[in-house]
């Protein structure tokens, strides 16, 4: 039976977040606590990388602060992005993010149906003039860069944000029957603040390969995974699992 879960993201800003629904027809305890958090590189820092923006006419963002530091960056630096420039993102959600800057409506706006990258590359493939320009962090292996290189795309990753652990006080109780994460990093910090983390009956969902990948690399166990051809979210994958574990309340 599951009560009370972490999920490694900032609290919703809608009461209406699907989150919310979940709790409310489970009976569940949602925590919002972030295992990482995110800092932004300064102008400064950026120029030192010899990234100029406006060479570029297509940006791919794989999430979502990807897209607020890329819009902060420009703002520091005083560039205005053109009303020509192409986004491809890696998820539905992440591509409506962009409304927070853009005219959603007016903009070439391009997302993976399945949440994952490779599903992106035959969007990008139909425009192949375009020159990429991929936000990441500073945590990011190359691989979806190089991902995208053998398939013929001209992108060029850029580090415009950094991830550093968000640590646990020493009183802070660790009392969750499940932890809900959504990048590799999240599972480095869980190590690092408990290096002696015991499992046990603790489920774990992961929302992405390379996230799920680093579950199973740790030696831990891997009960939901998300994206997956039955939920394209972790909100359907969390779902569909606390029906199974939990059923619903009469």
């Amino acid at each position: 039976m599951i009560k009370k879960i972490l999920v490694s993201q900032p609290k919703p800003s809608s009461d209406k977040s699907p989150y919310y629904d979940i709790a409310r027809k489970y009976d569940v305890e949602l925590v919002f606590r972030q295992f990482i958090k995110v800092e932004g590189l300064s102008a400064k820092e950026f120029r030192q990388e010899k990234v100029n923006i406006p060479d570029f006419t297509a940006v791919v963002f794989t999430a979502r602060g990807a897209i607020d530091h890329f819009f902060r960056l420009c703002e520091e630096m005083r560039i205005t992005v053109p009303v020509t420039m192409k986004y491809f993102c890696t998820s539905e959600t992440i591509a409506n993010y962009l409304q927070k800057y853009i005219v959603y409506r007016k903009r070439k706006i391009f997302f993976s149906p399945t949440g994952r990258l490779i599903d992106l590359i035959p969007s990008m493939q139909k425009h192949k003039g375009e020159k990429y320009l991929m936000a990441v962090s500073d945590v990011n292996n190359g691989a979806d860069a190089a991902l995208l290189s053998e398939n013929k795309i001209d992108v060029t990753p850029a580090v415009m944000y950094r991830t550093v652990s968000n640590d646990f006080g020493a009183d802070e109780a660790f009392d969750y029957d499940m932890l809900i994460f959504f990048s590799p990093q999240g599972i480095e910090s869980l190590l690092k603040n408990f290096p002696d983390f015991k499992q046990g009956d603790m489920a774990i969902a992961a929302f992405g390969a390379s996230t799920a990948k680093s579950v199973v690399d740790a030696g831990l166990r891997l009960d939901v995974e998300a994206p997956n051809p039955k939920a394209p979210s972790m909100t359907s994958a969390l779902d569909q699992y606390l029906a199974q574990v939990n059923g619903t309340k009469a």
